[in-house]
């Protein structure tokens, strides 16, 4: 093992990655990163793919590939001659050229004639709209020589105006109706809401948290370095992806608790503070694995039937 592969073995390491997950992050096949950390440059397809890998590498995790090239020089540089691609490149584009030389003059012909007759149409629209004022003017005549639009009151002795009356011969009035005030649904607050530890599976440490039928549970995660960060929702890698990948200083995520549960997986724990609405949660690992299940209920239902048993056998009892 080169001593370049060793120290990018030991990065990765350090971050809880598995070869699996560099190639995941990094797209490149696995046996290349193997001959990397193993110093077999021969296995890669061309000295300029050896120093591009390993870069893309010691980004994913989280060394400076251009301090880690410049420490180790032993590194095969990409060959210098672009002669042959240039060439390649200059064939492929004068066919491109030729064809758009040879179009051009029929989009020209077809262009002029189309913007005559746009300007023809403009034109002839505008004579023919007419002026909005001879408009209002020619309906305010009408409705002068129009004796039939004129309304008339019928007169009322003393000169008064008929009010409108209700059938009793009073005014009608109409009152408001005064429309219901909404109640506001009650929030639970953060301390209804518990988070208790459930044991362990493997290397997967389990909560339980309890919460108010109806009410939302906040899974926030807050970064203040670097770290290999995996969000899935379910109780294992296997389920939905929610977020996958290095974290910074200052990233902050949130995610809702659901029925299926949510599992986190934090390369380098001390850089990752996870929270259930305000409250901490950590297993006291360097590399942390953690499951949150809602808890549904269950156990607090079979002890209030139990309850409900041992009271109905003393009623029985003293009956007798």
């Amino acid at each position: 093992m080169s001593e370049l592969g060793r120290q990018l073995k030991e990065a990765r390491l350090q971050k809880g990655m598995s070869l699996d997950d560099v190639q995941e992050v990094t797209k490149i096949r696995k046996k290349y990163l193997e001959a990397i950390e193993s110093g077999d440059y021969k296995v890669l397809p061309g000295s300029f793919y050896v120093r591009a890998f390993i870069k893309t590498y010691a980004e994913a995790v989280g060394i400076s590939p251009d301090e880690l090239l410049e420490e180790h020089g032993n590194v095969p540089a990409p060959p210098a001659d672009t002669a042959m691609e240039t060439v390649i490149q200059k064939r492929s584009r004068r066919p491109e050229t030729e064809r758009n030389a040879k179009w051009l003059p029929t989009v020209l012909m077809w262009t002029f004639p189309i913007l005559i007759i746009v300007v023809i149409y403009i034109y002839a629209s505008s004579l023919n709209k007419p002026d909005p004022a001879q408009i209002d003017q020619t309906n305010l005549t009408n409705e002068q020589q129009d004796p039939t639009t004129a309304q008339t009151s019928p007169p009322v002795s003393g000169g008064g105006v008929v009010a409108p009356t209700s059938s009793a011969g009073e005014e009608a009035t109409t009152e408001p109706t005064a429309e219901p005030t909404p109640v506001p649904t009650p929030t639970p607050s953060p301390q209804s809401i518990t988070v208790t530890p459930d044991g362990k599976s493997g290397k997967t440490t389990k909560f339980k948290v309890s919460a108010p039928s109806g009410s939302e549970v906040k899974v926030e995660i807050s970064a203040t370095g670097v770290s290999w960060l995996e969000v899935y929702k379910g109780e294992n890698s296997k389920g939905e992806k929610l977020s996958f990948g290095n974290t910074a200083a200052g990233d902050r995520m949130s995610f809702v608790l659901g029925s299926e549960g949510i599992y986190i997986k934090s390369g380098y724990s001390p850089a990752t503070e996870i929270t259930v609405n305000g409250q901490v949660l950590t297993d006291e690992k360097t590399s942390s694995r953690l499951l949150l299940k809602l808890d549904d209920g269950t156990g607090s239902e079979a002890t209030q039937n139990e309850g409900t048993t041992d009271t109905t056998g003393q009623t029985n009892g003293t009956g007798q």
